[in-house]
């Protein structure tokens, strides 16, 4: 029985969870399961760096009771990263991407870089919360700090770092940088010379799987544990996530469904092109130097913000009862685009929501749940647009969505999105980015041959559900008023 151990850090929670693998099936056993809060310190809001590496440390001591691991990696989401010194000291707690100090960073850069040329080199949306424009803000705003800084070090390579691993950068978390060059798979000279972002703060890259060192003997004698290898699983939580997808087909869709949602297909290439450009399409690396073509979609966050909002109103909603509320709401009163930049910052989103809805002349919702069923049903309808957008970019005909992660918790979601996108929905499984964090590292030990046998055995390894379309004429309905209330 092979045991390694994934760590995986969601924008609000993480876990670590042992894979033992039997030569048939993965079984996942949940560990330890935290929160992920962030702090606002001043002005600034960051990452609890301090506290989330503590829960690592956490886990490996829980680990001790299932006997010794082989390996361990780690997994984040995407564009944020800390900055060590040439001591390998932490300069300051890594930034939110949620931070103001990207503001007008967009506008900003275009006067280094113009942004056809800058998608066309490293393929990826152009979104202010992107590393280059956090790296970019402090070059116009705190210049100092990187005067001292080494090494600039993405999420999941920042703590392997502290766990004793050498400082690099994992592939696919590189690529959601917009500094990564996506067809030669290196960091982009140009845009780093443009963005005036000295090369050498980049690390080496290199291809997930890679065994990138051994926990330390400071970390071994400090929790009195062994030493296992670390390995450079794919870095950024949706890529590992897309390992898991359990797909039979060569051309298929997926829905990694958390905080945010990533839709897309896996090619072998990227496509960047005057289309792909105009709808932004991102093109992130995957395992295998794959490439990920994908939507970047707010998702879950409305939920969980909205959640938070009423819990400060003294409402103690479980998500279940949320779930409920918007099932029980009238369907097609009112819609909002998911992506409208009002509903990125932490806050009042149900306000927020209701004025959107006033100010594009819809029903305004009056109760908590017509605010989860507006919620819920734009979601669904946003998803249609990625899928059409993706088949258009690709010429590609998708007859199945595969939805994973956290989000496939959600029945009414996954059938919600069955409906408006009129094709099956495959849900499952819910703990895809450790499934394929795990099996990244069974590929690395020689216990799995390739990414397709690892894909079979998860399938085999989990109860998959499947949600078919109704009411489409319905949904085909309300899609094009839902198109004319989001322009």
């Amino acid at each position: 029985m092979k045991n390694v151990l994934a760590i995986d850090f969601g924008a609000s929670s993480g876990r670590a969870v042992i894979g033992s693998f039997d030569g048939t099936v993965i079984k996942l056993t949940e560990i330890h399961r935290f929160s992920n809060d962030p702090v606002i310190l001043g002005k600034t809001m960051y990452w609890d760096f301090l506290r989330l590496f503590h829960e690592i440390k956490q886990s490996l001591i829980k680990s001790k009771e299932y006997g010794e691991i082989d390996s361990i990696a780690i997994d984040t989401w995407g564009v944020d990263f800390g900055l060590i010194d040439k001591s390998g000291r932490l300069l300051e707690n890594p930034v939110h991407y949620r931070d103001s100090r990207t503001a007008g960073t967009s506008d900003y850069s275009k006067r280094f870089i113009d942004h056809n040329r800058l998608y066309e080199k490293t393929g990826i949306q152009i979104m202010e919360i992107n590393t280059a424009f956090q790296l970019l803000s402090i070059i116009r705003d705190r210049s100092e700090l990187l005067d001292r800084a080494d090494k600039m070090l993405m999420m999941p390579d920042l703590f392997a770092y502290y766990l004793g691993a050498k400082p690099v950068a994992e592939m696919s978390i590189a690529s959601t940088t917009q500094l990564f060059d996506a067809n030669t798979k290196t960091w982009s000279e140009e845009c780093c010379e443009r963005l005036k972002i000295k090369h050498s703060l980049l690390p080496e890259i290199v291809a997930g799987g890679t065994v990138v060192g051994t926990l330390s003997d400071e970390i071994c004698k400090e929790l009195d544990i062994k030493p296992a290898k670390i390995i450079a699983a794919c870095g950024h939580d949706t890529q590992s996530a897309m390992v898991a997808v359990p797909a039979v087909e060569k051309d298929f869709a997926f829905l990694s469904c958390g905080t945010w949602s990533l839709l897309g297909t896996e090619l072998d290439a990227p496509v960047i092109n005057e289309k792909s450009a105009k709808l932004n399409v991102s093109n992130e690396t995957g395992y295998g130097a794959k490439t990920s073509f994908l939507k970047n979609i707010i998702g879950l966050w409305l939920i969980q913000e909205s959640r938070r909002q009423w819990i400060r109103e003294s409402k103690q909603y479980s998500f279940a009862e949320l779930e409920d509320m918007a099932r029980k709401a009238e369907p097609f009163r009112c819609f909002i685009d998911v992506d409208a930049p009002e509903f990125t910052p932490a806050g009042n989103i149900p306000e927020r929501i209701k004025e959107y809805c006033k100010k594009t002349g819809q029903y305004v919702p009056e109760n908590d749940g017509e605010v989860m069923r507006c919620i819920y049903e734009s979601l669904a309808m946003k998803y249609r647009t990625a899928v059409n957008e993706l088949e258009d970019c690709t010429d590609k005909k998708f007859s199945k969505l595969y939805m994973v992660g956290g989000g496939t918790k959600d029945k009414f979601l996954s059938e919600l999105t069955a409906d408006s996108l009129g094709i099956e929905v495959s849900s499952g499984p819910v703990e895809a980015t450790s499934y394929g964090n795990i099996a990244i590292q069974l590929i690395a030990d020689g216990e799995i041959r390739d990414i397709e046998t690892a894909r079979k055995i998860i399938a085999a390894s989990e109860k998959l559900c499947t949600f078919a379309p109704e009411n489409t004429a319905e949904w085909n309905k309300y899609y094009k008023i839902y198109l004319e209330k989001v322009k």
